[in-house]
């Protein structure tokens, strides 16, 4: 790390402790040319996901339109809609790819919420593949009951 004070290239780290969050370290340095001491803050890079849609169009994934969804498929449900988001991303950031489909991002969603509550995730399914009248509620729910 270059010393801001002098310009040295070489640094020595004193002290290091994460942020509250976790999510970085800051680091205590002091340069061994000039003695001058000086902060540093180390943040995990993440990758852009671009997701596909189904018209074709690429965007970047945004956490929030995810969490909207979810929120409202899950509103007075015992699910933490923030901790199943977190998941998805993770496994999207984790994934070799760094571009995916809305379809798969859907899939991964009713996945989850299928394991974790029937009602939220039926929510979510009339939504996502377009229910259009009780006999589609009702073949979901048959196979819902099935598993």
């Amino acid at each position: 790390m270059k010393c801001p004070a002098c310009g040295n290239p070489d640094s020595k780290v004193i002290d290091s402790r994460p942020i509250e969050d976790g999510s970085s370290i800051r680091r205590r340095r002091e340069c061994p040319a000039c003695q001058k001491r000086f902060t540093t803050f180390e943040v995990l890079e993440t990758v852009q996901i671009i997701v596909t849609k189904k018209d074709g169009s690429k965007e970047l994934f945004d956490r929030n339109k995810l969490l909207s969804g979810l929120l409202k498929a899950c509103q007075k449900r015992p699910v933490n809609a923030e901790e199943l988001v977190n998941e998805i991303e993770t496994e999207l950031q984790n994934s070799l790819s760094n571009e995916v489909t809305t379809v798969e991002i859907g899939e991964m969603v009713m996945d989850k919420l299928k394991m974790r509550d029937a009602v939220a995730y039926v929510r979510f399914a009339s939504v996502y593949r377009e229910f259009r009248d009780i006999e589609t509620f009702l073949t979901e729910l048959t196979e819902l009951k099935k598993s």
